[in-house]
């Protein structure tokens, strides 16, 4: 999103705090692996040491919805997706016997209003006007912006531009089509994405902006009704969002940079992305904008 880019939206949605839900790690054994949840689990055990914020456990902020990335609505029903897999791989690498995780809103994740947390994974594209309230981990994730339609809706680069577009409030997306696509009717503005998606359904709009990554879990769901017409390069990167200043950013860069090499975070992505997506984001037409 542009996510929540602005992205997992990474959604970026505007909602009252949830409470935490405090996950015990069961380990168990799954063919020689470690696993939590649904999760396998590939690195070393405490092979890295941080001051979490709340003694013995991991808290890391989410803003839900956001499948393929956390597969529940709530904390309490997340067993699996890419970032909470994730998440959990970063507490087993420090060893940390605890997950909490707690469901803010997106203004909150992304303006810096929260501070007892150790980082946020919410699909947060890198901006530099983010980086004045919050500080950013190395990237983790490459976004575009795509375009969803209804499935009869035709779309090319000259097209798009006379669609009646709808964006999420105070995400990259929102900025990129605004000031770079500059569609020729006004840019409708959602406080949340399912009222965006409302909307879009309702033929309010004709198409809804977002992270591919986003829109594709969307159309996945949507028994065909929807589909990813296109998307814009950007060149933006997902990483996790860290409280400014925090003293753990350097271990926690290190971490994710090791997911990276020893292959952690393709298998991650294949396993829940492309499935929940059912489309490679690579074969999504690029418009011009």
């Amino acid at each position: 999103m542009t996510c929540r880019s602005g992205g997992a939206c990474i959604a970026r949605r505007f909602g009252l705090r949830a409470a935490a839900a405090v996950l015990l790690f069961g380990f168990a054994q799954a063919a020689g692996a470690q696993t939590f949840g649904n999760c396998e689990l590939s690195g070393q055990k405490g092979s890295y040491h941080i001051t979490p914020a709340t003694p013995g456990q991991l808290t890391v902020e989410v803003s839900l919805p956001a499948p393929g990335w956390w597969n529940g609505d709530t904390p309490d029903t997340i067993k699996d997706g890419y970032e909470y897999c994730m998440a959990a791989e970063i507490a087993y690498r420090t060893g940390l016997s605890k997950l909490a995780v707690v469901n803010v809103s997106w203004a909150q994740l992304i303006g810096g209003h929260t501070t007892n947390f150790d980082l946020a994974l919410s699909e947060a594209s890198i901006t530099e006007p983010r980086k004045k309230v919050v500080d950013f981990s190395v990237p983790y994730f490459n976004s575009d912006i795509a375009l969803l339609v209804k499935k009869s809706t035709m779309v090319d680069s000259a097209s798009a531009k006379d669609l009646r577009i709808g964006v999420h409030q105070g995400t990259t997306g929102g900025d990129f089509i605004a000031d770079t696509l500059k569609p020729t009717k006004q840019v409708q503005v959602y406080p949340n994405v399912p009222a965006m998606l409302a909307a879009l359904n309702a033929g309010q709009i004709d198409a809804a902006a977002d992270d591919t990554a986003y829109m594709l879990a969307y159309a996945s769901k949507s028994n065909g009704a929807l589909v990813v017409a296109g998307q814009y390069s950007t060149g933006e990167t997902y990483g996790a969002v860290y409280p400014k200043g925090s003293p753990n950013e350097a271990t926690f860069d290190k971490i994710i940079g090791e997911m990276k090499a020893d292959g952690t975070l393709d298998k991650l992505a294949s396993k829940y992305l492309a499935a929940a997506w059912g489309t490679d984001p690579t074969k999504v037409p690029y418009l011009k904008p």
